[in-house]
């Protein structure tokens, strides 16, 4: 073992709590990045595979009613490779000893086989058999939340006639993969399930025998998607077409793409952040290492060590910091990418998880590692190479001192001798204190960043369900009916007030842009459900023109004063014009906003609602749900409460998950930094500091100067990371908006409190680490020093 080995393994054996608290940061890097990495791999993986091998289509469309002889016409559209027509309907649905309000989506199966497209997987059972109508497949997911196996029943409430359905198979279909509920922000797996059953009766009992009213389409490689949708809007135009969609705009689909986006942006984010931390930690522990082996460095190359031998002496060092680095991020990242990918996997309801960690991405990682490491100290190699033997051989020159701007004020008396002398280290040395402050920033940065998201969904379900929607229960019709509806449900023992609403499926245009969503008709001055603009203030509904949530008009690039067409999808299908007349906030989905009377009136069709809001009586639920349960004209019922506790069982599944990983990492950052702070001042000052000790300063007043410099940096940088922190959350929300749904910039002082606690206790435990070396200064060596 050569000499230089030697010195390297001594070195670094005493510096092991500096190069451990560095390779924590470095493998809190490598282990995001892999996390990320691998977790998006195995998602994007089993995704394609599922699509891939149970055929998810295209293209879909949903329409009133067209006869089964249209399928030819659309098969003979240029890229179409197959077509599927089928059966969809909504229910209410009855599960036996669960009392709340339950809707389920019917899909049509071909009688006695699977579906050509979109097939399912069957996790249980079988398909249902020719000739008994009441044999469903219930999806996993419902089926799992009301512990149904096959052999059991529920009942359900089908175009207004209630039918026990027997369960026969359990399965997964790839087109939902993601079960959520129009309307909804997060999927509710009790109250909202997918059912499939043959297509026989399904079609009798909607009045669809020879008919269907949903199309799927396998196109071929070749295909323009565009141009296919367009052509077969002209052919469904007649028959009720809602708009035909991409695979891209289905919702399971753009729910799951939205997870794999954000996942790659942490993949970019996160690791970026915590690898050039560490790069800067390992810049400076080298700079001052070498720094203080000014003469070893010149001994080694007066007995000939060469220029090459020195700096690959100090790469060594760095090499082996980040070994320790990459295998612990390594083994890290893949049992958290494993956890990750199946927490996914059950959010998702994925029938398997293909995960497998590609070479690659493991590459990725040292790649990423190394190059960070390397360029972050090839100053201080440098440095290091171009030290001559007879200057290195020279003390290195004592800095500059010179009043602080303190002591320019005359402020001096103010200060103890200890508070002055760590006032001039701090002004001496602008650069090192500067980067300082700025490595336990980015600390304090990122332990906001793992904590901002869980106050952030607490501020939208508090706007969203306690300041807009305030119904207690949503009471939605088969088809739209009138307005008499509502003395019935006001009769209703426990109901205090009843408000209707009119949904009407668009399709918004402002020059090139359209967008395909729903038009709501509210109720003037209504209580129940509130249109609130940026400052959370209700703003009235005007009796003419239109209402745009802030996404859609920036998506539609369209102002108010400015004209909106509107091509109504249901009814005569009528194309309308309105003027914008405002933009309101909201955080889920986009919608425009109209008087009930105004879009009653410009759609000519009289006194028409799609449904009631409900306040009710608290002790009167159950009983007014299990009325609304069995009434053949009510679609679905949603409860408020019940969405408020499904959306918090998901927020706690999936963002407080991810929430915890980032909160312990930055955490381990932070410590990283703040540790290597105080023993790299330590070691640059233990002379200077025994000196002082020499000269009659007692231990409390050189701990003082010590430590005290140390926490000064530390309170100067807990509000520049707030800083940093708001300027990363502010790229996050950014990255997550999106028309399903927006993130609110929210930043509670819980989390500014959790984070500047965090790098406080980090730096009381570091000073109290680095106050027992105190102890230790070699006093004998000071005296011996030969200036």
């Amino acid at each position: 073992m050569s000499a230089l080995t030697l010195k390297l393994l001594r070195e670094t054996w005493g510096m092991r709590g500096q190069a451990l608290a560095i390779g924590v940061v470095i493998a809190g890097g490598v282990a995001t990045l892999i996390m990320s990495l691998s977790t998006l791999d195995a998602l994007t993986l089993t995704r394609d595979a599922f699509y891939r091998d149970y055929r998810l289509a295209h293209v879909f469309a949903t329409l009133k009613r067209a006869p089964e002889s249209l399928a030819e016409a659309i098969r003979a559209i240029p890229g179409v490779q197959s077509v599927e027509t089928r059966v969809v309907a909504s229910a209410s649905l009855d599960v036996a000893g669960f009392e709340d309000p339950a809707t389920g989506v019917l899909v049509s199966l071909p009688d006695g086989r699977n579906a050509e497209h979109n097939r399912l997987y069957l996790s249980e059972g079988r398909l249902p058999e020719l000739g008994r109508d009441s044999e469903v497949v219930l999806g996993q997911a419902f089926a799992s939340a009301h512990h149904l196996r096959p052999g059991d029943s529920l009942a359900a409430v089908i175009n207004g006639h209630r039918q026990r359905l027997d369960v026969v198979g359990i399965a997964m279909s790839p087109e939902y993969i993601y079960q959520i509920k129009p309307g909804d922000l997060f999927p509710d797996f009790a109250r909202h399930g997918v059912l499939w059953m043959s297509r026989t009766y399904l079609a009798n009992a909607y009045d669809m025998d020879g008919a269907f009213n949903d199309v799927t389409l396998l196109l071929t490689r070749d295909a323009r998607p565009a141009d296919v949708i367009e052509r077969l809007d002209l052919l469904l135009e007649r028959y009720g077409g809602l708009g035909a969609i991409p695979r891209a705009d289905q919702l399971s689909e753009r729910y799951l793409s939205s997870e794999l986006e954000q996942l790659e942006g942490m993949a970019k984010l996160m690791p970026s952040i915590f690898l050039g931390v560490a790069a800067f930690l390992l810049n400076v522990v080298l700079s001052r290492l070498i720094g203080t082996q000014r003469d070893q460095i010149a001994i080694l190359k007066a007995f000939g060590y060469s220029h090459w031998q020195i700096g690959a002496h100090y790469v060594q060092w760095v090499l082996l910091i980040l070994l320790v680095g990459l295998l612990l991020g390594v083994l890290g990242g893949l049992w958290l990418g494993l956890q990750m990918a199946e927490l996914y996997r059950e959010f998702f309801r994925l029938p398997y998880l293909s995960f497998r960690v590609r070479p690659q991405v493991v590459g990725i990682a040292v790649f990423v590692t190394l190059a960070a490491g390397l360029l972050g100290t090839l100053s201080a190699v440098r440095h290091a190479v171009g030290l001559r033997p007879a200057e290195a051989m020279r003390p290195e020159p004592p800095p500059s001192f010179h009043p602080t701007l303190v002591e320019r004020w005359g402020l001096q008396s103010l200060l103890a001798q200890p508070a002055r002398m760590v006032l001039r280290n701090l002004e001496r040395r602008p650069g090192k204190a500067l980067l300082s402050i700025l490595g336990i920033a980015m600390a304090c940065a990122v332990l906001m960043v793992g904590r901002f998201q869980e106050g952030a969904l607490d501020y939208l379900v508090q706007v969203q369900y306690g300041l807009a929607q305030r119904d207690d229960l949503t009471v939605t019709f088969v088809e739209p009916t009138s307005r008499r509806a509502l003395f019935d449900l006001g009769a209703m023992s426990g109901v205090d007030l009843v408000e209707p609403f009119r949904q009407v499926a668009v399709r918004l245009r402002h020059g090139s842009a359209s967008y395909r969503t729903g038009l709501q008709g509210l109720e003037p001055g209504g209580r129940l459900r509130r249109v609130l603009d940026d400052r959370l203030a209700v703003r009235p509904l005007p009796q003419a023109g239109v209402v745009l949530s802030d996404h859609l008009a920036t998506m539609l690039r369209i102002r108010p004063g400015q004209t909106l067409r509107i091509d109504v999808l249901e009814g005569r299908r009528a194309r309308l014009e309105a003027p914008v007349v405002g933009v309101v906030q909201d955080f889920t989905g986009v919608s425009a906003y109209m008087d009930l009377g105004a879009l009653n009136r410009l759609l000519e069709e009289g006194d028409a609602i799609s449904g009631a809001l409900l306040s009710v009586a608290p002790e009167a639920r159950d009983g007014i749900v299990a009325a609304l349960k069995e009434a053949p004209r009510v679609a679905g019922v949603t409860d408020r409460l019940t969405a408020i506790q499904s959306f918090t069982d998901s927020m706690a599944e999936i963002v407080l998950s991810f929430a915890l990983v980032a909160s312990l990492l930055a955490a381990s950052i932070a410590f990283g930094v703040v540790y290597n702070n105080a023993r790299i001042a330590l070691t640059e000052r233990d002379r200077e500091l025994a000196t002082l000790r020499v000269l009659g300063f007692s231990l409390a007043e050189i701990g003082f100067i010590l430590l005290g410099e140390l926490a000064l940096l530390t309170l100067i940088a807990i509000p520049v990371g707030y800083l940093v922190g708001v300027g990363l959350i502010a790229l996050i929300v950014q990255g997550l908006d999106s028309d399903l749904y927006r993130i609110p910039m929210i930043i509670e002082p819980r989390v500014y409190a959790f984070s500047g606690t965090v790098i406080l206790v980090s730096a009381l435990v570091s000073g109290a680490l680095v106050a027992r070396r105190l102890r230790r200064l070699d006093l004998v060596a000071v005296l011996k020093t030969r200036e």
